[in-house]
């Protein structure tokens, strides 16, 4: 490798958005550092499952709760009453 070119790399302290610390490598910051995590793999959705659960309703459903005052509904709707 050449000299001088690489950033440092050294020991940080990573702090899980629920409190939990651990300690990794990493070129952030300055050797000692804390890393404070907004969104870890104990929040996010990709690792909670929560993907799924972030589309409630299907285009059917947002447009009949959209337009329901105005008496307009889907022709599925219409179809099954």
């Amino acid at each position: 490798m050449k000299e001088g070119i690489h950033p440092d790399y050294h020991e940080i302290t990573v702090v899980m958005t629920n409190g939990k610390e651990f300690k990794t490598r990493s070129t952030y910051g300055k050797p000692g550092d804390k890393l404070q995590l907004d969104v870890d793999m104990l929040t996010h959705p990709a690792w909670t499952g929560g993907v799924g659960q972030l589309k409630k309703t299907g285009q059917m459903e947002k447009f009949n709760n959209r337009f329901k005052d105005l008496g307009f509904s889907s022709k599925k709707k219409d179809a099954a009453n």
